[in-house]
């Protein structure tokens, strides 16, 4: 049977494998005690980001812009950038700098979800972020996700990007726990009162329209408990470690400027941790506990901290991406961009010089 040629509606057969490596056969089985820990799913919403076919792909697509924005219309702005870039410093002549300007300038005034341009389709591609929920709230990291031998906790050091040359495949082979995990959220959609009609309404005919489920790298990030809950605190890493030098940064740096324990115009280089280190224990107070709550951190692979009343987790997030006959699903018509589209770069001509405002207006009344 041809995977790719489905009617709209029709779903493809997941290809499964049997782990048989040590590594990921104990993956395996720590998936397995996962789903019967923490079997229930939370929705979080969408997440938004772009992904790129071109002729040579087949039914393959490739994640060019992370899918981590919270609007359709920042993942667009990313493709904005993405283009004008490639203009500047990859064409190879005015023809190539030509169709990449003209895509910018769609972008900076259209609510574009799909162009193609020096023949790559680019798309805006929409994920549900979901997290699984046990008896003690979001799951936390599992034993064999990935850690560093030795952690890092230099602030000026770069993680790892999300979804960095990810390709999205449908027909790959998965292990039994991600094809059950697939087959169970097919049918998954907004439900209750609390979404507005026209949200529900999409949701529902996201099912017929894109039937079909792509999980995508599992994700961390910084949670705390509220009354009702849990409330995301920072964004999206692609390691528990990651998560966790956030959270220590925001400990030592962030919540002392944030709740006036440290003036907010401070040197950078002053947090928690130095100004105790010059003030006795009396006159430390509530800085001595961020202090030591993020030295708790550095104890060992610590995903959970108490402190001043105020529970910090870090949370094993997923994402699910719906596929249809056509490739991964778009931005609904109910889903809510942050901004309009606007341009976000200098002028940049045919030759790849930038232009400003002044010189543009002047060439104008010439």
């Amino acid at each position: 049977m041809d995977l790719g040629d489905m009617r709209l509606g029709g779903v493809r057969p997941v290809v499964v494998r049997v782990p048989v490596e040590p590594v990921e056969a104990a993956v395996e089985a720590d998936a397995v005690d996962a789903a019967m820990q923490a079997g229930n799913v939370a929705v979080r919403g969408p997440l938004f980001g772009v992904a790129a076919q071109e002729v040579d792909d087949g039914q393959r697509w490739r994640v060019v812009v992370a899918v981590s924005n919270g609007s359709p219309q920042t993942a667009r702005d990313s493709l904005n950038s993405l283009l004008w870039f490639r203009a500047k410093d990859e064409a190879q002549d005015r023809a190539e700098r030509r169709a990449l300007l003209a895509a910018v300038a769609r972008l900076e005034s259209e609510r574009v979800d799909e162009l193609t341009v020096l023949g790559i389709r680019y798309r805006i591609v929409r994920a549900e972020e979901y997290v699984g929920m046990g008896p003690d709230g979001i799951e936390q990291p599992r034993p064999t996700d990935p850690e560093p031998a030795t952690p890092d906790w230099d602030r000026g050091s770069r993680e790892a990007e999300i979804d960095d040359g990810l390709v999205l495949d449908l027909d790959a082979p998965v292990t039994p726990t991600q094809a059950a995990e697939r087959l169970t959220l097919r049918d998954m959609a907004y439900a209750g009162s609390r979404y507005p009609d026209d949200v529900r309404l999409d949701s529902h005919r996201a099912l017929g329209t894109h039937p079909d489920i792509l999980l995508l790298p599992t994700t961390f990030k910084i949670v705390e408990r509220t009354d009702t809950g849990w409330k995301s605190g920072s964004g999206l890493h692609t390691s528990a470690q990651e998560a966790r030098k956030t959270l220590d940064f925001s400990l030592t740096y962030w919540e002392p400027r944030r709740r006036g324990l440290i003036p907010m115009d401070a040197d950078q280089q002053v947090d928690a941790r130095t100004q105790v280190a010059k003030m006795d224990d009396s006159a430390a107070g509530e800085l001595t506990a961020y202090a030591e709550a993020a030295d708790r951190l550095r104890t060992g692979r610590v995903n959970q901290l108490e402190v001043l009343g105020t529970v910090y987790r870090i949370g094993r997030t997923r994402r699910l991406l719906r596929w249809g006959p056509d490739g991964p699903e778009g931005p609904r018509p109910s889903d809510i961009s942050s901004h309009d589209p606007e341009r976000i770069h200098l002028l940049l001509d045919e030759d790849g010089n930038i232009r400003y405002e002044h010189e543009h207006q002047g060439d104008d009344d010439s």
